[in-house]
């Protein structure tokens, strides 16, 4: 959906909740667990953000605190939202002094303890979504040589029409948002980027 100007905090939560009893807007939900549809563009980021548990926590806390997304120009409309399964997030984006509101779905939390320990979600989008996917962060700590990962997979295809006829903006905007994303991690952990 796009705005001319900032949307009010009501207008957001109606939005959401029209949103929460949609059904995704794609077929191959959960898919960024295994193997990315055929059809769709495929992106992927990765950064080491620091080494050891303790730049592991520190970016684990950032990813719950929605910190990946404090972009200047692309926030969550509640930061506050849990990391929990079937959890509805609204996403804006300020580009060329239009406002882009977004809903997506939790689909999945990683929280898992071993050698390669993993926290992280994916959330797939709903109908008023420009777009048509799954995206997926995850943070993880490589004990065997300590490394502390940031990680972003995501397939995307447009969805409304606007997308379309803009789409070279579209996959701009989309690489822009997975280099800051990045950033804005190396950042909540404390290292320089």
């Amino acid at each position: 959906m796009f705005l001319l100007r900032r949307p009010s905090e009501q207008f957001v939560q109606r939005f959401l909740d029209l949103q929460s009893n949609m059904n995704f807007s794609y077929q191959a939900v959960g898919a960024t667990a295994a193997q990315p549809p055929a059809g769709y563009v495929v992106d992927h980021t990765r950064i080491q953000l620091g080494r050891g548990p303790s730049a592991f926590a520190r970016a684990k806390e950032a990813l719950q605190r929605w910190r990946h997304f404090q972009l200047g120009w692309v926030e969550t409309c509640r930061p506050e939202t849990p990391i929990r399964s079937g959890a509805v997030v609204g996403v804006m984006a300020r580009f060329l002094g239009v406002w882009s509101l977004n809903a997506c779905r939790i689909i999945y939390v990683l929280d898992e303890a071993a050698t390669v320990s993993r926290f992280g979600f994916a959330y797939g989008t709903l109908p008023e979504h420009i777009e048509s996917g799954e995206e997926r962060f995850t943070v993880e700590w490589r004990q065997e040589d300590g490394a502390v990962w940031y990680d972003i997979l995501a397939f995307s295809r447009p969805h409304q029409l606007v997308a379309r006829l803009g789409y070279p903006i579209v996959r701009k905007l989309q690489r822009r948002f997975a280099r800051d994303s990045a950033r804005a991690m190396a950042q909540a952990v404390g290292k320089s980027h």
